[in-house]
């Protein structure tokens, strides 16, 4: 079965989910960026979701997560919870 390990930021609207992107993208770090802006108690840690397979997060999420790019910021993501910032760490 498909694994993947996956990082992201949680907010509650889509510009400041923009906003948290182009701060990434200009070279701040995801797990700094995480620790201070995300919603999520996976905040603290960086971030970080750990490894999981399909259909163990929302569906929007694992869309994302199981075909987007590996290394590469990706979002906004919306989803029950709000708006995400996902990194994809690794895919097996």
């Amino acid at each position: 079965m498909t694994q993947a390990t996956a990082r992201h930021i949680l907010v509650d609207s889509e510009a400041k989910c923009e906003e948290l992107k182009k701060a990434i993208e200009g070279g701040q770090d995801f797990a700094e960026v995480a620790k201070q802006h995300s919603s999520c108690p996976s905040g603290r840690n960086g971030g970080d979701l750990g490894s999981f397979g399909p259909g163990q997060m929302v569906p929007e999420f694992d869309k994302v997560v199981f075909s987007g790019e590996v290394n590469k910021v990706l979002g906004p993501v919306k989803t029950q919870f709000g708006y995400h910032l996902l990194e994809v760490t690794s895919r097996s």
